[in-house]
């Protein structure tokens, strides 16, 4: 299983903030943005993930990132030349992926919750599986018309999915998360530009509806979605994360202590992160995940012990 996130874009609805910097590059609370979808990722098990963005961006992205190995990554990058919609990624990202099942994330999109990590490694198993198929990851909200949305029927199989509808037949909005086995580039290349001009996620998730090889993961009480896109939506996305690590004493989406806990990295490399910014709670956080963890703990147990998985 491979990984895109996808973090271009031109981030107009938070201009003057991101007429110099792109918008997955800005902070929420203490981290950049793409710090959270990226751990999701890790999560999820993966480590070869591409980072799709405005050419004048990459080179940040590379900055921070590097190849990825100081995370136990191996991480590639690609240009976006101008937003096309979600589906892009696949057409921008097919010689990457290779004909290999792949996650899509959205590099504004933040995701939290007791569990969440076996949520994404059971999506990854189903899509890694023989049958193949596909995942999207559902949340409730209470303004349905921004967003794509399934509808069920009274057994709780998904019967239809709309983009924005006028009139939603459901207030089950979909996230900027999805698994998709190794036929999702083909798929996408067969789509076509919708009313609005751009290739529509929904469109490629219906393909999947119609083989009826789509499985709905809905994210109920527990989990939170945070969407970082407007002024407003960014400064509650950090007020939350705050919130909890202040309360819990944790750090969310801390991607050298995830990949230690993942057996990514050796401990002696993520005390050298954990050294290197230790003035910071992050830095910190580090620290306290190696003195916690035994030496010798074994990378299953290792795993099922990581507090980033819920």
């Amino acid at each position: 299983m491979k990984g895109i996130i996808l973090a271009g874009g031109t981030g107009t609805r938070l201009y003057p903030a991101t007429l110099v910097v792109n918008k997955q590059l800005l902070p929420v609370y203490d981290k950049p943005m793409i710090y959270y979808p990226l751990s999701a990722l890790m999560l999820a098990g993966i480590r070869e993930i591409l980072i799709i963005s405005g050419p004048e961006h990459l080179s940040h992205y590379r900055t921070l990132f590097g190849d990825g190995s100081g995370l136990g990554l191996q991480i590639a990058y690609a240009e976006q030349p101008r937003p096309e919609g979600l589906p892009q990624a696949f057409t921008i990202g097919r010689d990457w992926i290779a004909g290999e099942p792949v996650t899509l994330i959205l590099g504004d999109n933040i995701f939290f919750g007791n569990g969440l990590g076996p949520m994404l490694r059971r999506a990854v198993a189903r899509a890694e599986a023989r049958e193949g198929g596909a995942t999207i990851f559902s949340y409730r909200v209470e303004d349905p018309e921004r967003y794509g949305v399934i509808a069920f029927d009274a057994d709780g199989r998904a019967v239809s999915i709309e983009e924005k509808p006028d009139r939603p037949q459901s207030n089950h909005a979909i996230t900027g998360l999805y698994v998709f086995d190794a036929r999702v580039c083909d798929h996408a290349a067969s789509l076509s530009p919708s009313s609005r001009g751009e290739l529509e996620i929904t469109d490629l998730a219906r393909r999947y509806l119609d083989n009826d090889t789509l499985h709905v993961e809905p994210m109920g009480r527990g989990f939170a979605w945070l969407d970082t896109g407007t002024h407003d939506s960014l400064l509650e996305a950090a007020e939350f994360v705050r919130t909890i690590q202040h309360r819990q004493g944790i750090q969310i989406a801390c991607l050298e202590e995830i990949a230690f806990l993942q057996g990514f990295i050796t401990r002696s490399a993520a005390e050298a992160r954990g050294r290197a910014l230790e003035k910071s709670p992050y830095g910190r956080a580090i620290l306290a995940a190696i003195n916690e963890a035994p030496v010798l703990l074994p990378f299953a147990d290792r795993r099922a012990g990581d507090r980033r998985r819920g």
